[in-house]
C-alpha cells in the first residue's frame, strides 16, 4: 500500500458499514479519501476519530445524493479542483427495498437503478476521466458488488436488488475490457460478499426490525471491517495483478 500514500480515493456511501470501514482503513494506509454519502454527520465524526487516532491520511466528508446526477459531477468537479483529481474509486454505496417483481413499486425499482447502477457507472466513468486526463496510468476502480450479483436469493424482496448487482459483476467486466481496449494498467476489480452485519438489513426491512436482527443472529456474519481488508488487499496487489472478482461469504452461509 506504500504507493497510494499521500493519494485520493473516493468511497461512496462512506456515513456507515462497508463504507466508513473502508474510508478508515484507507485513511490508515496514508490515503487523501472523500467520503461521500447524503448526510455527513457520520462521516464527520468518523474523520475527526481519524485524526485523533493519528493516522497519516485524512479524510474529507462530501454531501452527495448519488441519485442525482448533478450533484455526483459536482463532486467531481470540487474533487478536481480542491485534490487534483481521483486515483482510487470505491463504488460502495446501493441499497435495497422490498419491492417484488410482480407487485413491487415502480419508484423502489427505479431509485435501486439509480444508486446501484446508474451512480456506480458514472462514478467509474467521471473517475477514469480523471485519471486520463493526468496521466494516472495505475489507478483503481473497485465495485463493491454482493454475492446477490452472482445467484438470485429466493426471496421476493430481494429479486430486484439481485438483478440490480448482476448489473455490478456485468458492468465491472465491461469496465476492464474497455480499460483494456484504452491500452492502460488501471484496473477494475469487483468485490461480492454474502451477509454482512451493517445496518443494511434494517434499512431494507424497515418496517420489521425483528426480520432485520433476525438475518444476523442466524450466523457468524461478515462483518464491515472483513471488506475494508479484502479492499486493501485489492489495493496492495503488484500493479500487473488483475484481481477480477473477490466472492466472499461467512463460512455459515449456506447459499
Amino acid at each position: 500500500m506504500e504507493r497510494w500514500k499521500g493519494r485520493v480515493a473516493l468511497v461512496t456511501g462512506a456515513s456507515v458499514g462497508i463504507g466508513a470501514a473502508t474510508a478508515r482503513a484507507l485513511v490508515q494506509q496514508g490515503m487523501r479519501v472523500v467520503g461521500c454519502a447524503r448526510n455527513v454527520d457520520k462521516i464527520e465524526k468518523l474523520a475527526a476519530e481519524c485524526q485523533s487516532a493519528g493516522y497519516s491520511g485524512t479524510l474529507i466528508p462530501y454531501k452527495c445524493d448519488l441519485s442525482n446526477e448533478e450533484e455526483i459531477l459536482s463532486m467531481f468537479s470540487a474533487i478536481k479542483t480542491l485534490h487534483k483529481g481521483v486515483d482510487v474509486c470505491i463504488n460502495n454505496a446501493g441499497l435495497a427495498h422490498n419491492e417484488p417483481l410482480l407487485s413491487g413499486k415502480t419508484e423502489g425499482w427505479r431509485n435501486m437503478i439509480d444508486v446501484n447502477v446508474l451512480a456506480l457507472s458514472i462514478c467509474t466513468r467521471e473517475a477514469y476521466k480523471s485519471m486520463k486526463e493526468r496521466n494516472v496510468d495505475d489507478g483503481h476502480i473497485i465495485n463493491i458488488n454482493s454475492m446477490g450479483g452472482h445467484r438470485m436469493v429466493p426471496s421476493a424482496d430481494e429479486h430486484f436488488y439481485c438483478a440490480t448487482k448482476y448489473a455490478v459483476t456485468a458492468l465491472t467486466e465491461g469496465i476492464r475490457q474497455e480499460l483494456r481496449e484504452a491500452n492502460t494498467h488501471i484496473r477494475a476489480t469487483c468485490i461480492s460478499p454474502g451477509i454482512v452485519e451493517t445496518e443494511f438489513a434494517f434499512r431494507h426491512h424497515n418496517s420489521d426490525p425483528e426480520k432485520a436482527a433476525a438475518v444476523y443472529e442466524s450466523m457468524k456474519c461478515l462483518k464491515a471491517e472483513d471488506i475494508a481488508s479484502a479492499v486493501t488487499f485489492v489495493l496492495s496487489a503488484p500493479p500487473h495483478v488483475q484481481i477480477g472478482d473477490v466472492q466472499m461469504r461467512p463460512v455459515e452461509q449456506v447459499s
